[in-house]
């Protein structure tokens, strides 16, 4: 019974931290590059965009869809990191143990 409650109360030590490190990464900037950082992307932790630099060049040529394509990479290359920065945390917070079902409340469609 007493490993339990000792379980029971480490469990929420663990969701009380997880709700910190949501917080924290929410304020995090990640930046995505593609193109040499010919177009940049800049995200925060919970996967929402808010930034992109084009080059001005790319803007003036007449490749629309080579354009498209850089954009998507820079977003896909911010998306990667910040599921790194995600993954390295919950790490940290979880001492390298995968526990499943634990994640960040709002992160991954949870």
């Amino acid at each position: 019974m007493f490993e339990i409650a000792k379980l029971l109360k480490n469990f929420q030590k663990i969701q009380g931290e997880m709700k910190d490190l949501q917080e924290k990464l929410s304020k995090q900037v990640i930046t995505g590059s593609s193109g040499g950082g010919m177009v940049e992307v800049t995200m925060n932790g919970k996967f929402e965009v808010m930034d992109i630099k084009i080059e001005k060049k790319l803007i003036q040529g007449k490749d629309m869809q080579m354009l498209e394509d850089l954009i998507v990479a820079a977003v896909n290359d911010a998306m990667k990191k910040t599921q790194d920065l995600i993954k390295d945390k919950m790490g940290q917070l979880t001492g390298g143990l995968s526990i499943p079902g634990v994640g960040i409340p709002g992160m991954f469609g949870e």
